[in-house]
């Protein structure tokens, strides 16, 4: 039997083998902001309008938050989906701080955010949680007193479900960076009130492509 040296041995599994910086970077690729897939034309979106030799287009989707493969919502945020269109082979750099969003005309626009802070108001409207058998032994109150009917378990999302949510809507975010157009994505903008109290809103860019604003349906 031939017996290979220790060294051999740890050499051939380390080549067999990726470093773990190389998993983390292939991970951190397929988590990273790719955007939407962008519409046909400017003209499929709710708004559009010129800035600089591109074309800014973007629809409100109030609370909701519409990836390719679920869409979800959030009560502290409000929904843009944006896409920038341009010449052939055209290009622009692109950053969230770029977008602000001016609410029933308010003298300050609330600029747009990342879209991980939205994560903990992010939920699935398809999620159900799963249900719980009754029990023939009623609940006795704090105090071992009556029982109390009132008393509800909280029940939480699967942790691998919340991940999978999260990574979707980080995916279907604007991405930042010098990108080849057309190019879409979500921008999230805080706002914790209903949608029907909203009258008038106005997307604001300034960016390297210049100056515009976009009036948005509510």
């Amino acid at each position: 039997m031939l017996v290979l040296p220790l060294g051999v041995m740890c050499l051939r599994a380390a080549a067999q083998e990726p470093p773990a910086q190389e998993n983390a970077a292939k991970d951190a690729s397929a988590n990273e902001s790719k955007g939407l897939p962008p519409r046909a034309t400017p003209a499929d979106y709710q708004a559009h309008t010129q800035v600089g030799s591109l074309t800014l287009a973007a629809e409100f989707v109030r609370h909701s938050v519409p990836t390719p493969e679920a869409t979800y919502s959030t009560e502290d945020f409000v929904i843009v989906e944006t896409g920038l269109f341009g010449p052939a082979e055209a290009r622009a750099k692109l950053a969230i701080g770029d977008f602000s969003l001016r609410i029933n005309g308010r003298k300050m626009a609330s600029p747009s955010q990342p879209y991980g802070l939205s994560f903990s108001s992010l939920k699935d409207p398809e999620w159900e949680p799963p249900s719980k058998p009754k029990s023939d032994k009623p609940t006795l109150d704090a105090g071992g007193g009556q029982p109390n009917d009132s008393f509800k378990p909280i029940i939480r999302m699967p942790i691998e479900l919340k991940r999978t949510m999260q990574q979707r809507v980080q995916r279907a975010s604007m991405p930042e960076g010098d990108r080849a157009l057309p190019v879409a994505g979500l921008l999230f903008f805080e706002y914790r009130g209903k949608p029907e109290s909203i009258r008038s809103l106005e997307l604001i860019y300034a960016g390297p492509a210049g100056k515009a604003s976009l009036a948005l349906q509510p």
